[in-house]
């Protein structure tokens, strides 16, 4: 039996999609229950549909035992790298890759080939996902002084609310929000600006920070409530108290962090920015999925709270901390550079890529955008639980440090690529969807 390329379906998908086709990352290591035979007796070898209970190990120790076979593997798939969208950046010939570091596989969460994961799903960039961004609105619609981000389109935003100015016009009057919205969701493939790691997401603006990024206990638990009630399956929380302030001062976020988690949404949070061993409320509460900040280099950055109640780290920008026993630091050497987004400068509505942007706010959206992709691909279900996403990304993450959980870097830096990696049955799944897509798209 010949299975069907991987390449070429998920092309197919991704012109069915309306996107130029992919470079695909695998959706799995070898065809299931094939073994390629070579005998010495044939010119060519052979591809062996297996019987159903026998396994690929045990059918290739048999064969290799019959002195007329010369060899017997299983049918490995081989893969392009990971779907590398189009968009420029500040120009040049690697366009968005010259600039965000952060999402490339050496130094970041390893985006193209979670992207081509998902194209593979049918769900290309976290299609179906809903992800909240409480910080200081975003950018998302034209009024007034305001103007939508040019990389952004009606069409991927939810109905927020303003709990800082009291009404349904979350805008953005700093700039931070809309950064890290862009983390999440900026769109991709479109030959403008940089890319989002969950483009095809909604994102819910609600706004909790005002224009010099401030905000009280009281009006940031009303917006995780608010999120909450309205379904975001992710909340992202690029905010933080100061080191020193215990869990018994903010007990009403407290209390709405685990009536966000009663209801299925996933609560991610910025370590903090202080160099502590102690990592930051909101951050710091059970039911929030806690992340540190590393650098180009993929070394723990020197501002990044860490400790052992660290869950995840992901790129934040900036200098190494000195760790002598951590062979990627170098804090004696050039600082890494920054995380760059598209987001407003001089007002509301000029746009560009300020630098200055570094910190644990800036890594938080990464994992809520990973998270995302994982809702969305199906691979741990339709309706994971605010655990079980955790899980999966704690995991599938790229262990730093010392091996194993430390309190440095958590379980490790997220990994895209990893986390929505499906399995040989999802995987051929996901196949058959495409190539349903590939024929009603050539029919349509």
């Amino acid at each position: 039996m010949r299975s069907l390329a991987p390449t070429s379906l998920l092309a197919a998908a991704a012109i069915a999609f309306g996107l130029a086709a992919p470079r695909p990352a695998a959706a799995q290591d070898a065809v299931p229950g094939q073994v390629v035979v070579q005998y010495a007796s044939a010119a060519q070898p052979k591809v062996v549909q297996l019987p159903a209970g026998r396994t690929v190990p045990q059918a290739i120790h048999a064969l290799r035992r019959d002195p007329a076979v010369q060899y017997a593997v299983p049918n490995v798939i081989a893969h392009a790298d990971g779907f590398i969208p189009n968009d420029p950046g500040r120009g040049g010939p690697r366009g968005w890759q010259a600039m965000q570091w952060n999402f490339l596989a050496s130094t970041g969460v390893d985006a193209p080939d979670g992207w081509s994961n998902l194209l593979a799903a049918g769900a290309p960039g976290g299609r179906g996902a809903l992800v909240a961004v409480l910080d200081t609105g975003v950018a998302y619609e034209n009024r007034g002084r305001f103007r939508r981000s040019p990389d952004f389109a009606v069409a991927q935003f939810a109905p927020g609310y303003d709990l800082v100015g009291h009404d349904a016009h979350p805008d953005d009057e700093n700039g931070h929000g809309t950064f890290v919205a862009g983390v999440i969701g900026e769109r991709i493939n479109n030959r403008r600006a940089l890319t989002g790691l969950a483009y095809g997401a909604k994102i819910m603006p609600v706004r909790v920070l005002d224009d010099q990024g401030l905000g009280d206990a009281a009006t940031i638990a009303q917006g995780i409530r608010f999120a909450a009630r309205h379904h975001a399956q992710v909340i992202n929380l690029s905010l933080e108290f100061d080191s020193s302030v215990p869990g018994s001062q903010i007990p009403e976020v407290l209390s709405a962090i685990r009536y966000a988690n009663r209801l299925g949404s996933l609560v991610v949070g910025a370590a903090g920015n202080e160099a502590m061993r102690i990592v930051a409320y909101p951050a710091r509460a059970n039911g929030v999925l806690s992340v540190g900040a590393t650098t180009e280099h993929v070394c723990l950055a020197d501002y990044s709270n860490d400790g052992r109640d660290l869950d995840l780290v992901a790129p934040g920008g900036g200098a190494d901390a000195a760790l002598d026993d951590d062979p990627h630091c170098h804090p004696a050497g050039r600082s890494g550079r920054d995380i760059f987004q598209l987001t407003f400068t001089s007002s509301p509505s000029r746009f560009g890529f300020p630098g200055g942007y570094e910190g644990t706010s800036m890594a938080a959206p990464h994992v809520a955008g990973v998270a995302a992709l994982v809702i969305a691909s199906g691979v741990i279900g339709r309706h994971p639980s605010p655990r079980a996403l955790e899980q999966r990304l704690e995991s599938t993450a790229r262990d730093l440090g010392a091996p194993g959980y430390d309190q440095r870097y958590g379980f490790g830096l997220v990994q895209a690529g990893a986390a929505t990696k499906p399995t040989p049955a999802q995987a051929a799944a996901w196949r058959r969807a495409a190539a349903r897509r590939a024929a009603r798209a050539r029919h349509a």
